[in-house]
């Protein structure tokens, strides 16, 4: 629910772009893993400014609310300014009401104040740790060309965020160039990163349900990672994160076939909720695909975590040299997505169920599966952690309609604990949709995620 869907990628394998409220500019990277996952192909959305500019104007929200953990309950409300034409300014300011009330509250219970209710509260607004600010311009060089320029500033950070964003669409390609001080990151535990200055080149081939696609992308790092502020130590930085140079470069196949589509007409003179919800049917989707990753500097040293076991170490394609590595492997994933109903009626005309298998390192598929079947022909017990590398990642979708345009959804991954071999919900996501059928395909989404404890709500265009 979190990742943004910026291409339509009927595999899902592409690691996605985050949706965070913990900076304004609602972004963060995942961290590279070696040898995946890549960068997406990440054509232009609204920004988040912009979004919030949107709920304003067309949803009548004097404020959007938002939750991070450690800061508490934040509304936003943005301010735009239309230049030029082709030339679109955002100014989205932040207020952190929870600190605010918490503020008056201890103030008031160690110095009572004669003061009145109205001129405490005006005392304590002016409190500029309160306030975080962005500004964010938006210049259409060419019909193909968008520039993206940000500056944002927490009142109780010192450091001022800069990001600017180039993203130019070729015929078949989709070609986005990023820079940013700081480059913002998330780990698979949810720790958040700043790495003092992060440069991507991101080149795809246009996602397409089925054929070839094809993807590359250069990463350069500088400066030392260090971990955002209100967040538990973690125990080692990402080696993926440390300076140096990456480039990745990779090719997929994609088959989608339709067990099943309704033909049955939709209603007359009523309009789908969601034009890409308006079909029942059962359809599956594989990929099969291999990536090359070379590495140039610190980051291509590997942590003790990505080692992995001895017997493992035989099957990975891997070159290692004082401050260089090279790697390659393959990935695959498996999709089935079921859909009841054509999401028109007023109330449970969609059903919509997706799951997906991805297997994002064959080379610890295939040693963990030799792993097994050694163990088991000299009939002894496979090791856990061979048996973890045989079991593919699982993830789940559920969407229902409740009434009109709004559906609810729940998004997790499905992990096995190995100690009682019983499934858990891990990274479970939880979602109130709103439709908009006037444009066709979009959404306004407010998610929640318990393990990060973030709210959050946003626009999304054209995702299913």
């Amino acid at each position: 629910m979190r990742k943004l869907r910026w291409a339509m990628d009927a595999a899902g394998f592409w690691d996605l772009d985050l949706s965070t409220p913990v900076t304004l500019d609602g972004q963060a990277r995942p961290v590279p893993g070696d040898p995946l996952p890549l960068g997406a192909s990440r054509s232009p959305r609204l920004s988040m400014p912009g979004q919030v500019d949107f709920f304003q104007r067309f949803m009548a929200a004097p404020f959007v609310p938002s939750l991070v953990a450690g800061r508490g309950f934040l509304l936003q409300r943005a301010l735009s300014l239309n230049l030029r034409e082709n030339w679109f300014t955002t100014l989205l300011g932040q207020l952190n009401v929870q600190k605010l009330i918490s503020s008056i509250r201890n103030k008031e219970s160690v110095h009572p104040s004669e003061s009145s209710w109205h001129q405490t509260v005006r005392r304590h607004l002016s409190d500029k740790s309160l306030y975080a600010l962005n500004l964010c311009s938006e210049l259409l060089l060419t019909p193909e060309d968008i520039l993206l320029v940000s500056l944002e500033a927490h009142g109780d950070v010192k450091t001022a965020r800069k990001k600017a964003v180039l993203h130019h669409k070729f015929p078949q390609h989709d070609l986005t160039v990023e820079a940013a001080l700081p480059g913002l990151y998330i780990d698979q535990l949810g720790n958040y990163w700043d790495v003092p200055f992060a440069l991507a080149f991101d080149l795809a081939s246009v996602a397409s349900e089925s054929g070839i696609s094809y993807h590359l992308l250069v990463n350069h790092n500088t400066g030392s990672p260090k971990q955002c502020q209100g967040q538990q130590p973690a125990k080692e930085i990402p080696p993926s994160l440390l300076p140096g140079l990456c480039a990745k470069g990779a090719v997929s196949l994609t088959k989608s076939v339709d067990l099943w589509r309704s033909e049955a007409p939709l209603l007359k003179m009523v309009q789908p909720y969601d034009i890409l919800l308006s079909s029942p049917h059962i359809s599956a989707s594989g990929t099969l695909g291999s990536v090359v990753s070379a590495y140039l500097g610190e980051n291509s040293i590997r942590s003790q975590s990505e080692d992995g076991l001895p017997a493992f170490k035989n099957f990975s394609l891997r070159a290692q040299g004082a401050n260089a590595a090279l790697s390659a492997d393959l990935f695959a994933s498996f999709s089935l997505t079921a859909q009841h109903g054509n999401f028109q009626k007023p109330y449970l005309d969609l059903t919509r169920l997706h799951a997906r298998l991805l297997i994002p390192s064959g080379s610890n598929f295939i040693s963990g599966a030799v792993s097994v079947a050694r163990d088991l022909y000299k009939s002894q017990i496979p090791i856990t952690e061979a048996i973890q590398a045989v079991c593919p990642n699982v993830m789940l979708s559920f969407q229902q309609q409740i009434a009109g345009p709004f559906s609810l959804r729940v998004d997790s991954e499905i992990a096995i604990d190995f100690k009682d071999f019983r499934p858990r919900v891990k990274n479970p996501v939880f979602a109130l949709e709103h439709s908009l059928p006037v444009l066709g395909s979009a959404k306004a989404v407010a998610w929640y995620s318990p393990n990060q404890q973030e709210f959050m709500v946003e626009l999304r265009f054209f995702e299913s």
